[in-house]
């Protein structure tokens, strides 16, 4: 058993940028190329330079309503005149085992200048996969192996083998699968052989593949909170979401030894850039979450409020606006603006403080 690789996989990145006063991304250009694609019927990309890198153009948009659709061996990019973010990037496996997140992302940052484009916020990262390749002479697990918190998981044979465990979905899923014959079978990726040092046959990757919410939970918004702290979320994973054990007769499975092939990642992780976050706290979430139970509590209110109304008007019922209606001349009743800014202030530092 024998770690052989580790590193970033996919990484999906959100890029906040505003045309500067020398912005030569020509869009009208690329509408007029893309509708001649069109009116051609072709389904093949077009090759086209944009800030002195070569692209392919593809014919159509984005399902996720981006106009343009640009790609090569280390981007592709998704991008529109109007959109919200402006880019939308995917670093391509090959790129990142190759060059690295750091240097793709700041070749992305200097093409953008060369076109012209200026920050206008930090990137957002929007996924990331973390990939441990493994070589592995035998398989003594099973998935029921596996302890996890995941509601969802799957299994996938060839030949009456398993090949690939998976466990989770959307935010966070966890694959253990055999790479090298995933490579010979779908991918191709033939490049991974010599990085694997000399090993081709029997190595199984554990892929972590991690989304939005769960990296802002451990402060990884950006790609220098990537680089400075990644190993705060891979621990939690590897220790709380889902691991690897040895089956024994207990049947609580979370008190069974923990597999070597577990231990060998967790020393791995333990590596790892880290910050010692465990959970970042999002103050304008406590806030909202705040205001959301102060709202129950006026709409139980609102209804005593309306059934007073009711009562007092012989009406069979009135309405939640009706109700706001009348409740706006009893506040305007007891507001007193010579307190107002003083008690709001110290709630204020109530909130800020406590």
């Amino acid at each position: 058993m024998k770690l052989l690789l580790s590193g970033l996989d996919t990484v999906e990145c959100a890029y906040y940028l505003r045309p500067g006063a020398t912005c030569k991304l020509d869009f009208e250009a690329l509408r007029l190329q893309r509708e001649v694609m069109r009116q051609s019927k072709t389904i093949e990309p077009m090759k086209l330079e944009l800030g002195g890198i070569e692209f392919m153009l593809s014919p159509n948009g984005t399902k996720s309503g981006y106009p343009f659709l640009v790609s090569n061996q280390d981007f592709t990019i998704q991008f529109g005149e109007f959109n919200n973010p402006s880019f939308f990037v995917k670093f391509s496996s090959f790129a990142l085992w190759n060059q690295g997140a750091k240097l793709l992302h700041e070749r992305f940052l200097q093409w953008a200048d060369t076109l012209g484009f200026i920050p206008d916020r930090p990137e957002g990262l929007s996924r990331c996969d973390f990939a441990f390749d493994f070589h592995l002479e035998q398989i003594d697990f099973d998935e029921d192996s596996f302890v996890t918190v995941a509601a969802k998981d799957s299994q996938h044979r060839k030949d009456g083998k398993v090949q690939t465990f998976t466990f989770g979905r959307d935010e966070v899923v966890l694959r253990v699968y055999n790479k090298s014959a995933e490579i010979e079978e779908s991918s191709g990726k033939y490049w991974l052989h010599p990085l694997w040092q000399g090993q081709t046959e029997n190595v199984w990757r554990v892929e972590w593949q991690v989304r939005k919410e769960t990296l802002k939970r451990f402060g990884l918004r950006t790609f220098q909170d990537l680089f400075d702290g990644y190993g705060d979320c891979l621990r939690y994973l590897v220790a709380e979401h889902t691991s690897l054990r040895v089956k024994m007769e207990d049947s609580n499975r979370s008190r069974w030894p923990v597999h070597p092939l577990w231990a060998l990642l967790s020393q791995q992780i333990d590596q790892l850039p880290a910050q010692g976050i465990y959970r970042e706290v999002n103050s304008r979430a406590m806030l909202d979450e705040t205001l959301m139970r102060m709202a129950i509590s006026m709409e139980g209110y609102l209804k005593k409020v309306a059934a007073i109304e009711c009562l007092k008007e012989g009406r069979p019922m009135i309405s939640q606006s009706q109700t706001i209606d009348r409740l706006i001349p009893l506040l305007e009743k007891v507001h007193n603006g010579l307190t107002w800014r003083g008690d709001v202030q110290k709630r204020m530092d109530q909130l800020r403080l406590s």
